[in-house]
């Protein structure tokens, strides 16, 4: 793995290594990366990863604290402005809490937190389901909500399980793992958020109409 950073770089330590962590785990996996490769490509000592988190585990918590709970936050905004308005639809929900993940800018991390949020959630270590959580479970639980009360009829198992299928369309979509581009010789990129969400928002909500039976 070689350094991202310069001798030059004047980025605050710990910045650098929410940097250099962010981007190493997304593009090598959690379990994959060491500390020492952390430190190495944020261009600091070992002791100063251990003195501003101690271990990756803590590093890992510190990027979703400030990657994952904005877009948590931008999801609950987007519903509260949907609710508000009184004109809530299937269709505006789901585009409502798949977007922000989807055009994740600077502000999210962008492409970077993107793959790393993909790539997480198919870890299986206790650690990385409890991170997703703490960091999606209270607005996840609010979607399903506004979901039931456009489908009263739908079972609350049923309903679960349609939103696990959402979450495995959104993550594998955000992993960008190149399968469309190969297959239809790159007409197809799930990098362009908006032409993803044209596909995913009406594929999805047939999913939640479709007949339980």
């Amino acid at each position: 793995m070689v350094a991202a950073t310069t001798l030059s770089d004047t980025r605050p330590v710990r910045q650098r290594l929410i940097d250099a962590g962010e981007r190493l785990f997304a593009e090598h996996g959690w379990q994959s990366v060491g500390i020492r490769t952390i430190a190495a490509d944020a261009q600091v000592s070992l002791a100063a990863l251990n003195y501003h988190f101690g271990e990756k585990e803590s590093l890992l918590a510190e990027i979703f604290a400030s990657r994952a709970r904005p877009i948590a936050a931008a999801r609950i905004a987007l519903l509260g402005q949907i609710e508000a308005g009184g004109n809530a639809t299937l269709e505006r929900v789901i585009e409502a809490f798949l977007r922000p993940s989807l055009t994740a800018g600077s502000e999210f991390g962008g492409r970077v937190f993107v793959r790393l949020r993909a790539r997480l959630a198919a870890e299986p270590e206790a650690l990385c389901r409890r991170i997703l959580a703490d960091a999606f479970d209270d607005s996840s639980k609010r979607y399903i909500a506004a979901l039931q009360a456009l489908l009263p009829d739908l079972a609350a198992a049923t309903l679960f399980w349609r939103f696990h299928f959402l979450l495995g369309t959104m993550v594998y979509t955000m992993a960008d793992a190149g399968r469309i581009q190969s297959m239809t010789s790159g007409q197809c990129d799930p990098g362009d958020a908006e032409a993803a969400l044209r596909h995913l928002v009406p594929f999805l909500a047939a999913g939640f109409r479709a007949d339980p039976s």
